[in-house]
């Protein structure tokens, strides 16, 4: 663990301290595309964040390699090199859209072929368990079906998800530290060596994340674009696949006794299995749901829109902060969820506390203009918005004239009560002036 602790540190630092002068190099190139329509962002952001993130994850490797207790990962596997060459070629695909805007269909062949990349070098889904049924082998056609697919959907889910300051690296951070504790679990309480690579992929993969996110949450000095939610996406899915396909469920003896003990048994230990697409959930549901409604309108699948699920808590009158964080509490709620049940399968607490949970979850998405505030001890360490205010002092004399009629003013988005619809940059002449 200590091991594992120092390469996503490592990663983090260096993920951070790069995105500064990545951050410079976008401005001074002209990454810097003009504001579209379904986004919410009001100024210009420079991407190509995905460049610090890369040579995060090169690092991560690199430290990885030269520490006593990960080395053997490499000696004993390729995957970690198959998944550096396929996450080479999707993030250089990732650097030329953020400055060109490649057609859909390229970047949708660039996944295929990074996936094609990795299972080419071993990083493949070679059988799949069934509770009840065993373990069923798949043929070369049918891994590397199974496996180009699960990284396609995986990159495109994570990608379709990036919409707003934060979301995507906070929500793949919270997916590979929930994947990391299994994974780990796996390698450590069961002693299989085949899940090593999945336990540090996922450790890089959060050192990434944690690395970028002082930097990318609002107001966003610089997006990942897609050079880093195609990157993440596809580590993620490359966990998933060494995870599924490479771990033998012979080895956690979970197929032994009766039918029914050992479709139990493998209950708590099939269902983190399918963990990543658990934990991309909400992603993949705004994918399918996406798909669905420019079908449906005559629109390519891949047109962009403002109907995702970030879109619709702003439209419901969730400030940018409160529906990431929104989005953040589901994540983490289906994806540790699925953990801890994973742990303790019949423990009715688990399920207790998961209802108890959403409950809170969808208060919080009907309330969207109530603001928490923080109890008094507790004043000088939260921000400024979860404080309580004062009461303003009283002014002495005659008060204002409160007999004159006020026309009430119709609340617009996120609650502002502008009326018409509001300019990019605001007007900062005095009153008076001449135009």
């Amino acid at each position: 663990m200590r091991d594992y602790l120092l390469t996503l540190c490592v990663t983090a630092a260096v993920t951070y301290l790069l995105t500064g002068p990545v951050r410079k190099f976008a401005i001074a190139t002209g990454a810097m595309p003009e504001i579209r329509a379904r986004d919410v962002h009001r100024e210009p952001t420079p991407r190509l964040g995905g460049i610090a993130m890369f040579f995060g994850l090169c690092t991560g490797l690199l430290v990885a390699d030269h520490l006593q207790n990960l080395s053997s990962v490499f000696e004993l596997s390729n995957e970690p090199r198959a998944l550096l060459s396929g996450a080479a070629l999707i993030w250089l695909i990732g650097v030329l859209d953020d400055k060109f805007e490649l057609d859909a269909l390229i970047k949708l062949g660039a996944q295929m072929i990074s996936a094609g990349v990795m299972v080419a070098q071993g990083l493949t889904i070679l059988w799949l368990p069934i509770p009840g049924v065993g373990v069923v082998s798949l043929t070369p056609g049918q891994g590397t079906l199974l496996t180009v697919a699960l990284v396609v959907v995986t990159i495109n889910a994570v990608n379709f998800v990036d919409g707003l300051d934060g979301l995507a690296a906070g929500m793949v951070c919270i997916a590979a530290a929930a994947f990391f504790l299994y994974a780990y679990r796996l390698w450590y309480g069961y002693t299989i060596e085949a899940a090593a690579p999945a336990t540090l992929f996922t450790a890089i993969l959060m050192g990434m994340c944690l690395g970028f996110l002082p930097h990318n949450m609002h107001p966003a000095r610089i997006f990942m674009g897609d050079s880093g939610s195609m990157l993440i996406g596809l580590i993620l899915a490359a966990s998933a696949i060494s995870i599924t396909g490479q771990v033998d469920p012979d080895a956690l003896k979970i197929f032994e006794g009766s039918t029914r003990e050992a479709t139990h048994a493998a209950l708590p230990v099939f269902i983190p299995l399918v963990l990543p697409l658990t934990i991309i959930a909400i992603p993949m549901a705004d994918l399918i749901l996406a798909i669905v409604r420019r079908t449906w309108k005559g629109q390519s699948p891949f047109a962009a829109d403002r109907g995702h699920l970030h879109h619709r808590l702003l439209e419901i009158g969730h400030s940018h902060s409160r529906a990431v964080l929104i989005m953040y509490f589901w994540s983490a709620l289906i994806a540790f969820g699925t953990l801890a049940y994973s742990v303790h399968s019949a423990s009715m607490w688990i399920v207790l506390g998961i209802t108890v949970l959403s409950a809170i979850g969808l208060v919080l998405l009907l309330l969207p203009r109530f603001t928490p505030r923080a109890p008094r001890w507790a004043q000088a360490v939260v921000p400024p918005r979860y404080r309580r205010r004062k009461p303003a002092p009283v002014p002495e004399g005659p008060g204002p004239d409160l007999t004159e009629e006020r026309v009430p003013v119709p609340a617009g988005l996120h609650g502002a009560t502008a009326i018409g619809n509001r300019e990019r940059f605001t007007d900062r002449r005095k009153a008076g002036t001449p135009s």
